[in-house]
């Protein structure tokens, strides 16, 4: 199965990767590596993540405080969102 970051979602990992690289060089590849291991889970287990509000799903990225909110279709996995762990994507 695919995987498609929308362009929100994308946006989202690329100003995390930045804040990351600010606070510390190396922390942003870091951060991405994480990020690749939580899309690595999901793709594996999709149905591991309970769909929650509005029918999203949350896969929570180990060592950082992010969240990956997707939606699985027959086509694909589709993640809307990238954000700190407390919020939610529209929010």
């Amino acid at each position: 199965m695919n995987i498609i970051l929308r362009e929100e979602a994308r946006s989202d990992v690329l100003h995390a990767v930045d804040g990351y690289e600010q606070r510390r060089q190396g922390l942003g590849a870091e951060y991405r590596d994480a990020l690749d291991a939580t899309i690595a889970r999901i793709l594996r287990f999709p149905l591991a993540f309970e769909p929650g509000e509005r029918g999203l799903r949350r896969a929570l990225v180990s060592r950082f405080p992010y969240a990956l909110y997707f939606r699985i279709y027959p086509e694909a996995i589709v993640v809307v969102g990238v954000l700190p762990a407390q919020r939610q994507p529209g929010a």
